[in-house]
């Protein structure tokens, strides 16, 4: 099965638990009275919409290079990754700012209303479904190499956490009284500042990407070693990487003997590529530019 295929595997198993649990959640929020639960069905709502653009960008980015993209389309898997950030951003501050609204409520001596049973027991159903969902896909986004699966991980974690926090005040509510419905809103302002956190960092990720940002120094560092190890290769200089969706990109300059003839020089770059793919797959983008030693 191709790394397409098995993209849209996952993807669509996690699509067919969020529409689930959405229809579950929306029914018993409804049914429980639980505004909490309410959200927490919206939010799941906005993983579905999520798989639905991870679907449609991984469709595009698996396409191979043409006369429009001679470095391939995997970058629109990247944008992807900067949509679901967005996305995850934006489900928080809706959540922080329906659960501020209640806390403003409750200060002003509003009694919020005490949710039921089935919206605590849809609370507890979703907190399990949504961490083996989060678990089962970035274990595979990371087999294959794919941000945009691994964003759409964090955001079926996210979708767990913000069931916690709803788990939390609905207990809370059921358990000790009309007091302590502001439990609810509390937890949901916590859950998402942790959830604003982790979108953060996958925007951080998938910005540097789009905007050419070099492969850590740890990893140049490695490339240069794998150069300096070929003989009659040397002074590798004006080394240039990036990321282009899962794949990478290296360029580098590299003298040799002024001597050599153009078939041996050829063979050497040849061999230099072979192995830096060998290293970091078969896709890798590698141009090596031949210098003579002055």
């Amino acid at each position: 099965m191709s790394r397409a295929s098995e993209i849209y595997k996952v993807t669509l198993i996690g699509s067919l638990g969020n529409v689930l649990l959405m229809i579950f959640k929306f029914v018993a929020g409804i049914a429980g009275h639980s505004s909490a639960m309410v959200a927490d069905a919206v939010h799941s709502l906005s993983d579905f919409l999520t798989d639905v653009v991870v679907l449609i960008f991984v469709h595009v980015s698996a396409k191979p290079q043409d006369e429009s993209h001679d470095y391939g389309h995997g970058k629109f898997e990247t944008m992807a990754t900067f949509l679901i950030a967005l996305a995850l951003i934006g489900a928080a501050i809706g959540i922080i700012f329906s659960g501020s609204t209640k806390l403003v409520a409750w200060l002003d001596g509003e009694e919020l209303e005490a949710p039921g049973m089935l919206a605590l027991w849809a609370a507890l159903l979703s907190i399990l479904v949504k961490e083996v969902l989060y678990r089962y896909t970035a274990r595979r986004g990371k087999e294959l190499e794919s941000q945009a699966m691994i964003a759409n991980a964090w955001h079926h974690r996210s979708d767990a956490l913000s069931s916690i926090g709803a788990a939390i005040g609905i207990g809370g509510a059921i358990l000790l009284g009309h007091r302590w419905t502001v439990l609810d809103p509390l937890a949901s302002i916590v859950v998402c500042g942790m959830l604003v956190k982790v979108a953060v960092k996958l925007m951080k990720t998938s910005v540097d990407e789009l905007t050419e940002c070099s492969l850590p120094a740890e990893m140049e560092n490695e490339i240069m070693a794998l150069i300096l190890s070929q003989s009659d290769v040397q002074e590798p200089h004006n080394l240039r990487t990036r990321r282009i969706g899962n794949r990478i990109a290296i360029e580098v300059h590299v003298r040799m003997r002024g001597d050599h003839s153009l078939n041996f020089a050829h063979e050497k770059a040849t061999a230099l590529e072979r192995l830096l793919k060998e290293r970091f797959g078969p896709q890798t983008h590698v141009t090596v530019h031949m210098e003579p030693i002055k």
